[in-house]
């Protein structure tokens, strides 16, 4: 196996650069060189942290370049982070997370619980196809009340200036 020693991902020995970063691939010569296995953020980055180490596994997460987090406002981390684990437990690591449904079988992770909630039905839902004329329409009759919404909107305020106004003349 070759690995990037930048971004620590691990690529197939026949690759040269690696499909993250570009950079030159090398072969892995000692067993306990850190390997990424994932992203991961928040929840999802604790769950996955602790059901490697319950595995004996030793872990580690660095946070991704240019991720900002909110912990020092909100008391809770938000970034995401790569989760890094030995090579030699690379294997054992990566059953682990695919048991606990971090990781698809095939190598696709899974960021965001809630969009498998969520999943779209093609055959569930229908959209109605609209005629370019129909389209226009729909378009012009929009602005039309986008502009009378303004309209509204700012003689409401010039009245009620004006009110408030005469009441301290």
């Amino acid at each position: 196996m070759k690995y990037c020693k930048k971004c620590k991902h691990l690529h197939n020995d026949s690759e040269e650069l690696c499909t993250a970063c570009k950079k030159p691939l090398y072969e892995i010569t000692d067993e306990n060189t850190p390997v990424y296995i994932m992203s991961a953020g928040g929840f999802e980055l604790q769950r996955v942290k602790t059901a490697l180490e319950d595995s004996k596994i030793p872990c580690d997460s660095i946070p991704q370049k240019y991720t900002t987090s909110a912990k020092a406002v909100t008391g809770y981390d938000s970034s995401y982070q790569d989760i890094m684990v030995p090579y030699a437990a690379y294997e054992k690591a990566y059953d682990v997370c695919v048991g606990i449904g971090a990781i698809k079988d095939g190598n696709e992770e899974i960021i965001d619980d809630t969009a498998n909630d969520s999943e779209y039905n093609a055959e569930t839902e229908e959209f109605e196809q609209m005629d370019s004329k129909k389209r226009m329409f729909v378009r012009i009759v929009s602005a039309i009340f986008l502009i009378i919404i303004f309209a509204l909107v700012i003689y409401g305020t010039d009245f009620i200036t004006g009110f408030i106004k005469g009441l301290f003349s």
